[in-house]
């Protein structure tokens, strides 16, 4: 916990920052979700056949993953892209159920005898609804805001993998980095907020139960109303107060973050423009649709990557013919490759040290005659890739005793040094491979495409900040293999901070 407290302490500015994000987030989105469910459940209530496809609507919003329905959002106009926009849709997406669900059941839930007593004494139906029914049913409605209000909070932090900020950011940064006390540093405020949102809630229907409450309606629906207009008010003057001029993406392990870090402090110092970060935003597909859609300006993408997943070409192991192939493509739909930064961080192959040196393992075929007594894992992309696990075990013949587990690239190299799996899939340039002691299988059969690391940017970016161009070519060539290794050695296995690295590194260009 003192390693916790240190973080906060030492990063007081950017947490700070990251809280308030995650508060405007969760209160917008609930009191949005509030203005809509209320009025759709008192519809529903008085109407049910009209109002139980829309019940039935909300419910299948439930069941689909947060992931999924970000996924979804993303190529969406509008509504979609990354950031905060499209996760303030999917919050309330999900908040509408339980308060749809409560003010049903509050209104419902009034004895009829109660109704027919009001009707006799003359009252119309608007007054019915706002002096019998709405009082007596505030109470049930306070409690579905309160539940959808608890599920933000949680739901909130996995926005953080579409770049909309917030304490998520902690969770996926510390996830890429092996991290733990990252990781707390995230997850202990969120769960502090769900408490304290909870009680709050908690409190204010007690408050609502009480007799005197239950004849101020209109009071309660005017707070309501108040509470949406500052929830709101408040997030647009967030927005307002951060303006920039370049925003740079990163995927979500972490050397992306370090790169992404990288241009973003490189553009700062050779420009004086203002950079966005947008980092962590999850696999290839996420970035590429980012760049496309403007929400970022530029990130650093692998030249094999963008050759068979971005544009589905067929392989080619020549290094400057994929380069020419790859730009050109980039070229046809907007955007700009700029020169690469050194190093080709292929796919590396890896088995524990200890194994290679007894069993005398240097290649991909000296592990074939093993691999139908070990057990694989591999991170989501490879899986899937073409140029991944499908082709790589027929290249290789490469047959294991279950199927390859799915698990997450950071993790995946602890899983392989604690024995849970005994080859996996990483990055070349990883710097946990020496300090955890992997030994890299040679790729004898040069199956893998070169993936040589360089910046992909939107052109119409660099036609209004020429400077930004400068700044990002300077970079051509200046990263080897070594120095990135040591960077991602200095952020997984010293747990050093990545802005602080790239400072270091930059310091010495």
């Amino acid at each position: 916990m003192t390693g916790v407290i240190q973080f906060w302490m030492s990063h007081s500015g950017e947490f700070a920052a990251r809280l308030g994000q995650h508060v405007v987030l969760v209160a917008v989105a609930t009191c949005v979700s509030a203005a809509i469910g209320v009025p759709l459940g008192i519809f529903s209530a008085h109407r049910p056949r009209l109002g139980a496809p829309l019940v039935a609507a909300a419910n299948i919003v439930q069941t689909i993953p947060s992931l999924a329905m970000f996924g979804f959002l993303l190529p969406v106009p509008i509504l979609g892209g990354v950031g905060a926009r499209a996760a303030l849709v999917v919050l309330v997406l999900y908040g509408l159920l339980p308060i749809l669900r409560t003010t049903i059941a509050g209104i419902n839930g009034i004895d009829r005898a109660i109704r027919e007593a009001a009707i006799g004494l003359g009252m119309t139906p608007r007054d019915l609804l706002w002096q019998v029914e709405l009082p007596l049913a505030l109470p049930s409605i306070v409690a579905g805001i309160r539940i959808a209000a608890v599920v933000s909070v949680g739901s909130a932090t996995i926005a953080a993998a579409i770049g909309a900020g917030g304490l998520g950011e902690y969770i996926y940064r510390g996830l890429s980095m092996v991290d733990s006390t990252v990781i707390l540093a995230g997850a202990i405020p969120a769960a502090l907020l769900a408490l304290v949102v909870d009680a709050g809630l908690w409190l204010a229907e007690r408050q609502f139960s009480r007799r005197r409450r239950q004849q101020r309606p209109l009071a309660a629906v005017a707070l309501l109303l108040v509470a949406v207009a500052a929830t709101v008010s408040a997030g647009a003057a967030l927005a307002a107060g951060i303006t920039t001029d370049i925003v740079v993406g990163s995927k979500n392990f972490t050397e992306q973050v370090i790169l992404g870090e990288l241009l973003a402090q490189k553009i700062e110092r050779d420009t004086g423009l203002t950079v966005g970060r947008r980092l962590n935003l999850g696999g290839t597909l996420i970035c590429e649709r980012a760049l496309a859609m403007g929400d970022i300006d530029v990130y650093v993408e692998y030249t094999g990557t963008s050759l068979t997943a971005v544009f589905h070409q067929p392989i080619d192991k020549e290094s400057r013919r994929v380069f020419e192939t790859v730009r050109e493509l980039y070229a046809q739909t907007g955007r700009t490759l700029l020169p690469p930064l050194g190093f080709n961080n292929t796919f590396a192959i890896l088995v524990r040290g200890r194994d290679a040196r007894e069993q005398g393992l240097k290649t991909l075929d000296d592990a074939a005659r093993l691999t139908p007594g070990w057990k694989a894992g591999f991170g989501y992309e490879f899986l899937e890739r073409p140029d991944g696990y499908p082709g790589l075990s027929t290249a290789y013949n490469l047959r294991f005793s279950r199927a390859p587990s799915v698990m997450d690239l950071s993790l995946s190299y602890r899983a392989l040094a604690s024995g849970q799996v005994d080859l996996i899939a990483g990055d070349a340039t990883a710097g946990l491979i020496k300090s955890l002691d992997l030994f890299r299988l040679e790729d004898n059969r040069h199956y893998f495409p070169p993936y040589d690391a360089a910046p992909v940017a939107r052109a119409a970016m660099l036609l209004r900040y020429p400077a930004v161009r400068r700044a990002l070519e300077a970079l051509g060539g200046q990263i080897s293999a070594d120095d990135m290794q040591s960077m991602n050695d200095a952020v997984d296995a010293r747990h050093q901070d990545p802005a602080e690295v790239v400072r270091r590194f930059l310091s010495t260009r």
